[in-house]
């Protein structure tokens, strides 16, 4: 049997197991098998971790089909949450996290029931602007950005989020694969909302379309304040609900604060 502890930030789900409880088990495969909607538990990941110290821990993440990811902004905020619930943490205390992305520490700001609020220092993006040439000729102007792991950030007018007319799962699908990425890459689409409001949609690289994303409210916020299409704070709004990112310029930190749930606990075949 394998342990495990489900949570969600924005709706973006998360399987947190311990990495003892997995030794024996090939780990991508195991992903797989929890994360199927139907078959399984369902999640759109999994995060393997253990306790490095008091107050910090090391995980590693897979995509609900079985390949490794870098980082998961909400994610790792998931795990902030229940590492805070075990703990008994208090408003103010810091959790200190390892990702395959570096060390990320995380406030623990508020709970509410089972739910969490946590400010998370998410590392200095970079970030440039990139053209891309997809199927149909269609050319698709956006920004690369890196918060860790990588990202294609597009700007859209409307609220189907359409680029040239094709939804944006479509374009996407096929710009996750394009062959630029040979890693493959996160898209996200944002339209500007306000003067410091975007509302975004997520095709996540090893997922698919997601209801939110940490590192892709990031580098959605990355790509419209450097852009001067927005300014920080910066309230990021996906269907499964909005993030808040921070961000004074090139060359500084991201911030990102937002809610994380704990759902279950149980124990898997």
């Amino acid at each position: 049997m394998i342990p495990f502890i489900k949570a969600h930030a924005c709706g973006n789900d998360f399987l947190i197991v311990m990495e003892g409880e997995a030794m024996d088990h090939d780990w991508a495969e195991l992903t797989r098998r929890l994360c199927e909607r139907h078959t399984g538990i369902g999640a759109d990941g999994v995060e393997f971790f253990r306790w490095t110290g008091p107050h910090s821990g090391r995980i590693r993440l897979h995509n609900a089909d079985g390949s490794i990811a870098e980082i998961s902004g909400n994610g790792t905020r998931c795990v902030a949450a229940w590492m805070a619930d075990e703990l008994g943490s208090q408003s103010g205390d810091v959790l200190e996290i390892a990702t395959d992305a570096g060390v990320r520490l995380c406030r623990f700001e508020a709970r509410h029931g089972h739910t969490f609020e946590v400010t998370s220092g998410m590392a200095v993006p970079a970030f440039e602007a990139k053209t891309l040439t997809i199927s149909d000729e269609l050319v698709v102007h956006g920004t690369a950005v890196s918060t860790g792991n990588p990202h294609f950030v597009i700007v859209v007018e409307d609220s189907r989020f359409e680029v040239d007319k094709r939804s944006w799962q479509s374009v996407g699908e096929e710009i996750c694969a394009h062959s630029d990425f040979p890693k493959q890459t996160n898209v996200e689409f944002f339209r500007v909302v306000g003067p410091r409001g975007i509302e975004i949609r997520v095709f996540e690289r090893g997922v698919g379309p997601t209801t939110s994303s940490g590192t892709g409210s990031l580098a959605a916020a990355t790509a419209a304040i450097a852009l001067g299409l927005a300014g920080s704070p910066l309230t990021v709004v996906a269907p499964g609900g909005a993030q808040i990112v921070a961000w004074e310029g090139p060359g500084t930190e991201l911030k990102l604060t937002g809610p994380a749930a704990l759902i279950a606990r149980g124990e898997a075949w």
